[in-house]
């Protein structure tokens, strides 16, 4: 084998932390490789995961929107055995256009890709076996593992991507079913729960957890279990222990719970988290190693224990959103090339692209109380806002949290357009700005940002309430 070809910079992996990692070496004039196993640029993000999903999720919102706005007055059906392609016509192009964008851009800044399969081979080196079969040998001063993740495949599960599917395979479906038991209320369980809630499917959602979306606000999280029992024939089933998953081997999977309760639907999907994918990158030879979660420990510039390799995205264990992805590629490759870095940034807002979205960022109510011992809080119903009686989007709720001063520690959002809605939180949080500022701006009209308004005023009357009477 001849000798290695010598690069700047050596990225395995091409989804929202390896591009973003790339962009950023070339942009200083780097040699940059990127290797990726898959045809195409994207990673699992584009081609199986948040392009795809959030397709076909844009087709059940304007579905469930376009029946509530019309009323009674036109019947809006999803016949029986629908082709689920049907309704996903624009994922094809949706992915082919991202794809093609992505690639033009590491085109356009120089950066070499390889198709292929990589393991190290010592600190420095990498081998690549390519679609062909060749081999062939890379050396990187810096290498990025941003190698993204799979889904978990728990062994008491009988996945065979048909009957019983994972989140890699729901989408290959060739009909919408006409029932769904969803294992899991993480962030894709919930996700996918409400899209088929809304194309007319009958869910149940089990988990172990009491409540979905665990890490969210207690109030949020009410919510949202509101809006999904709302669809006709769908229930979350919390606190549950699985006892047996299996297909009877004519039209229906059966799932049985330790108490007895049975759930029987024609399709299964199992959506209990994700493991990085580092199998067959023989890590142990570039000195690394996995902790106890299956993830590769980095610090918070990205950088493993071996000074020179970086990882980031999925392989580095949550928040795994493809926003944060993005920053972790990007803040690794400054840390590696000696770049101006500044502080880490924690205001960073979360996106769950459930039906109605959820979104926040900054502190809920319970982790303010905890750190400040009190603070304020306001609220804003939908259902009070013109803009959400005309968009008929009633169900959404914003919290605006902040401290005894009026000063904005953060917010929490259910509603479609809770993920645009909550960048006005971050930057008010970011800036240390109080909730006076959503009261002395003025807004358009009629607009869901008024939310901010009426939970501003909310908030500056408890603050009045709790100020000394003057003397």
């Amino acid at each position: 084998m001849s000798d290695p070809v010598r690069y700047d910079v050596v990225i395995v992996g091409s989804g929202p932390a390896g591009q973003k990692a790339a962009i950023q070496a070339a942009k200083e004039d780097r040699r940059v490789c990127v290797v990726e196993r898959e045809q195409g640029v994207g990673g699992a993000c584009v081609h199986r995961g948040t392009i795809p999903s959030k397709t076909l999720r844009e087709t059940a919102v304007h579905l469930a929107g376009f029946r509530l706005r019309v009323g009674n007055h036109v019947q809006v059906t999803i016949p029986p055995d629908l082709q689920l392609a049907s309704l996903m016509d624009r994922m094809e192009s949706v992915v082919a256009a991202h794809v093609k964008y992505q690639d033009a851009q590491l085109r356009r800044n120089h950066v070499e890709q390889l198709n292929g399969r990589a393991r190290f081979v010592g600190p420095h080196e990498l081998e690549v076996e390519t679609v062909y079969g060749e081999r062939r040998r890379l050396w990187g001063e810096h290498i990025v593992i941003a190698t993204g993740s799979r889904p978990r495949t728990p062994a008491e599960i009988p996945i065979d991507h048909e009957h019983v599917l994972d989140s890699d395979s729901v989408l290959n479906m060739a009909y919408l079913p006409r029932s769904l038991t969803v294992l899991g209320s993480g962030v894709i369980a919930s996700e996918y729960a409400t899209i088929f809630a809304a194309l007319g499917v009958h869910v149940t959602m089990i988990d172990k957890a009491e409540r979905p979306l665990a890490f969210l606000d207690r109030e949020i999280q009410s919510r949202f279990v509101e809006a999904f029992e709302c669809n006709p024939g769908c229930v979350y089933v919390g606190g549950a222990s699985i006892a047996r998953v299996e297909w009877d081997g004519v039209s229906e999977v059966v799932t049985r719970l330790a108490n007895g309760w049975e759930a029987r639907s024609q399709k299964l999907l199992c959506a209990l988290g994700r493991v990085a994918n580092v199998e067959g990158l023989d890590i142990g030879a570039a000195g690394l190693a996995t902790n106890e979660r299956g993830h590769i420990p980095v610090d918070q510039d990205c950088r493993t224990v071996v000074p020179h390799i970086f990882a980031a995205g999925d392989v580095i264990g949550p928040p795994s959103l493809a926003s944060t992805s993005m920053e972790q590629g990007r803040r690794a490759m400054r840390c590696a090339l000696g770049l101006p870095l500044t502080a880490g940034d924690e205001l960073i807002p979360a996106g769950i692209y459930t039906i109605p979205e959820i979104s926040s960022v900054g502190l809920g109510e319970a982790a303010a109380r905890k750190q400040f011992g009190d603070c304020l809080v306001g609220r804003s119903r939908f259902d009070e806002l013109a803009r959400g009686q005309i968009a008929g989007c009633t169900e959404g709720l914003l919290k605006l949290v902040a401290d005894l001063h009026g000063k904005v520690l953060g917010a929490q959002i259910i509603g479609e357009g809770a993920t645009e809605l909550i960048h006005l939180a971050q930057m008010a949080a970011m800036h240390g700005d109080t909730v006076d500022m959503f009261v002395d701006k003025i807004f358009n009209f009629p607009t869901l940002a008024e939310a901010y308004r009426v939970a501003a005023f909310e908030i500056m009357a408890q603050r009045r309430a709790r100020q000394p009477a003057a003397g």
